[in-house]
């Protein structure tokens, strides 16, 4: 079982940064590949970006590619996703996801999911 409470969203300013963190319990996620989606009002959950269990693969939305990064500390049991050069479009709940495998960009590929974390980027 891997329980993953996100942390780190807020309001920026377009062009802003910030990170999100995911700590996770659980001694498989270390053995997991981790994700984040993000979730707009009346839209449906979309894939950011993922990283393998050992972080040597990662994977990344088209539109947050170059501007998000995402790492884990496995030490720490957490991962994160740096986010850079933020626009409005941005803004939506973002969600952290766990699987034993990276498996695919849809979240109904993914069996963990955290509570989310609210991310709102101003013009």
């Amino acid at each position: 079982q891997v329980q993953l409470v996100e942390s780190g969203g807020g309001l920026v300013q377009a062009g802003g940064s910030l990170r999100l963190s995911c700590a996770a319990s659980g001694r498989t996620f270390r053995r997991y590949a981790m994700g984040w989606f993000r979730q707009a009002p009346g839209k449906e959950r979309e894939f950011v970006a993922a990283i393998s269990w050992s972080g040597g693969s990662t994977y990344y939305a088209d539109s947050v590619k170059g501007r998000f990064t995402i790492s884990r500390d496995n030490t720490k049991n957490t991962g994160y996703l740096q986010m850079n050069s933020l626009k409005p479009e941005d803004t939506a709940a973002y969600y952290c996801a766990s699987n034993q495998y990276y498996s695919g960009t849809y979240y109904y590929q993914w069996g963990y999911w955290g509570q989310g974390t609210q991310v709102t980027v101003s013009s």
